[in-house]
């Protein structure tokens, strides 16, 4: 069985908010923001995997920290799990000695305290009983949605997404999943605005969850700050068939 725990879901910070992470069993993170932050330094110590839907700094934010923090007390370097596309931003905007040094040669080219694995679209990591397959999204930089499964049941992130079709080909293809969380980062005033930074709306979601032809709990992430009540409220007006439910930082989810 899968422990997947909620570190942040929200499309902003300010207050409680917390930005996109997600932790699974104790060593491996889904995305990175701002909720990583609230771990303690042995709960740092204990990540060995990263996986990155896309370069955005929202979902990429706690990386380079958490490497700085703690690589020198591990004795294997963390691996950071994502396209090639994504990997070649991440290496030339963040780790590149201008923003943040370059921990794949500190303290040394054998002995780095970051590595980065390319992983392609559709294709399954297995770690343990754990397998973390790469799905399709629809963003303004490359990005992937993520199915994880635990053999008897599987939970898929959309990462951020727009409208694709080709998400939702594959989701339906996965006869165990149970749950689905899914971004809505606009509310439908904004409509423009999601459709120029390739973000759903309650309107966008709403179409796209029609191609849906399974059944699983969903629930909403990426929320903005000061728009949470309205958006989930367009949601529920909108959605018909399922029940979309607003993710919580701190929820559990265990398949």
């Amino acid at each position: 069985m899968l422990k997947l725990k909620i570190l942040g879901c929200s499309g902003g910070i300010g207050g409680a908010s917390r930005t996109t992470a997600m932790l699974l069993d104790q060593d491996i993170l889904i995305d990175a923001g701002t909720g990583v932050g609230d771990l303690s330094i042995a709960e740092l110590m204990a990540i060995d995997h990263v996986f990155v839907t896309h370069s955005h700094l929202d979902h990429i934010a706690c990386i380079p920290l958490m490497v700085d923090s703690v690589g020198w007390m591990r004795d294997k370097p963390l691996t950071v799990h994502a396209t090639e596309a994504t990997i070649n931003i991440l290496k030339s905007h963040v780790f590149n000695w201008d923003i943040w040094p370059d921990f794949t040669v500190i303290p040394n080219d054998n002995q780095p305290y970051l590595r980065f694995e390319p992983l392609c679209l559709g294709e399954t990591i297995t770690l343990g009983e754990r397998k973390i397959t790469a799905l399709p999204a629809n963003h303004i930089v490359p990005a992937v949605a993520y199915q994880l499964d635990s053999g008897r049941a599987s939970l898929v992130f959309s990462g951020d997404t727009a409208n694709c079709d080709e998400l939702w080909e594959a989701v339906n293809r996965i006869q165990n999943l149970e749950y689905l969380i899914v971004e809505t980062a606009f509310c439908n005033a904004e409509i423009e605005l999601a459709r120029l930074s390739k973000h759903f709306c309650p309107l966008t979601l709403a179409e796209d969850l029609q191609k849906l032809k399974l059944n699983p709990k969903v629930f909403i992430t990426h929320l903005k700050p000061g728009e949470v009540e309205l958006t989930m409220q367009e949601i529920a007006q909108l959605v018909t068939g399922l029940t979309p439910q607003m993710l919580q930082n701190g929820q559990i989810f265990e398949f």
